[in-house]
């Protein structure tokens, strides 16, 4: 075989197959979550996978600029983008072709495309599933997705699973406090999410801040951990409105999801800023112990459908199903398959009504094909066979 030929069976970087009994489980899982987020009220869409890069790269979309696939669009000579995240479409669907006053629940499933792998489980092309409520600004939809994400992981088996929790408002308001310029409030960003101490430290001093609000920022990379909502009474008590406003909703928040969870472990990141560039509120994600990146990412992003041409709050999340197939426990043995049946390759009527009864009820039958050997990987551990005139099941005898 010539090299080129070798190549051929080689995938992109961060490009995955799903062979058979892995896909069973992913199958089954879908099918399982699709169904757990039905019973709460959300409404199943499926946006496109290619779309107007525009459109891609509104709200969310525009820190995904360097995660999405461009091409041209031949017919119209416009630019197009290969999805990278799908709550941008969602955010269309509920602003422009259902436009609803009520709150409007949607969930979603399909595969996205990144350029680079980033996040959940190291993969350029996620199987993302989410949940978002449209037309709700209050704390009660947090607490709900929040709700979500726990059956989610525990519907994948993942029971030891913690959240992290944080809110954007607190270092958007500390920034204004600071005066900071859009390019002061980049940086210092960057370096808070690295929790680069002494670069935060630098750039404090050179932007000219000084007294309470200066140890304010300089505190804020270090306000994580189970008591971070705790110091932070302390910490940022010479905090404005609009930062104290964002504790106190993040302490409700928390206050809330314990008495929902009391099990939960939570930890909190004041300095977490994962989409800052259009999160408006509570941000959050899951986590596995052992694994650094993020299994489950979400928060609030209010107005999000204001390009479509309708403002409203907003609040969901997603996760990849390839990610949770990889840290959950149990699934393969939950989602065993029946053991197949095997039948004879004939043109029996009674036969075929025989096997089309057995595939209505759900078992899986598999015709032995003329000439071909067994199908090893079928499982079969039962066969029909003909006794006086009729078809029947039986076990089949091991030499």
């Amino acid at each position: 075989m010539t090299a080129r030929n070798e190549e051929r069976w080689l995938l992109p970087a961060g490009i995955e197959e799903v062979l058979p009994a892995e896909a069973q489980i992913v199958e089954a899982l879908r099918r399982e979550l699709l169904d757990l987020y039905a019973s709460w009220g959300y409404e199943l869409v499926f946006p496109p996978f290619i779309d107007y890069l525009e459109s891609l790269l509104t709200g969310t979309g525009q820190d995904l600029d360097l995660q999405t696939f461009k091409l041209t669009d031949h017919q119209t000579g416009r630019l197009l983008g290969i999805r990278a995240d799908m709550t941008p479409q969602v955010a269309r669907i509920d602003a422009h072709h259902l436009r609803r006053e009520t709150p409007t629940r949607l969930c979603y499933l399909g595969t996205v495309l990144h350029t680079r792998a980033n996040g959940f489980a190291s993969t350029r092309s996620p199987l993302q599933i989410g949940a978002e409520i449209y037309g709700h600004g209050g704390i009660e939809s947090d607490i709900e997705i929040l709700r979500l994400i726990v059956l989610t992981l525990r519907t994948a088996g993942i029971a030891d699973s913690y959240l992290d929790l944080g809110h954007v408002g607190i270092y958007r308001g500390l920034a204004r406090q600071a005066n900071l310029n859009a390019t002061q409030e980049h940086a210092l960003f960057d370096a808070l999410q690295r929790k680069a101490i002494p670069e935060i430290e630098a750039l404090i001093n050179d932007f000219g801040v000084t007294g309470a609000v200066a140890d304010m920022l300089l505190a804020l990379a270090e306000l994580n951990g189970a008591e971070a909502l705790t110091q932070a009474a302390t910490v940022l008590k010479a905090a404005a409105a609009p930062v104290q406003a964002a504790v106190n909703e993040l302490r409700r928040l928390a206050d809330e999801l314990n008495r929902w969870h009391p099990e939960l472990s939570v930890h909190y990141d004041l300095a977490e800023l994962r989409g800052y560039h259009y999160k408006t509120g509570a941000v959050f994600a899951a986590f596995v112990p052992g694994w650094g990146l993020e299994v489950v990412r979400g928060g609030r992003y209010d107005d999000i459908g204001r390009v479509f041409g309708r403002a409203r709050p907003a609040v969901g999340f997603s996760t990849d199903l390839k990610s949770l197939l990889q840290h959950g426990r149990g699934l393969a043995a939950r989602y065993q398959p029946q053991p197949s049946i095997t039948a004879p390759w004939s043109t029996d009527p009674a036969l075929h009504s025989a096997i089309a009864e057995l595939r209505a009820s759900g078992r899986r039958v598999i015709q032995t094909l003329p000439g071909a050997l067994p199908n090893d990987a079928a499982g079969e551990t039962q066969q029909l066979v003909l006794r006086e005139g009729r078809w029947e099941v039986q076990a089949i005898s091991k030499p």
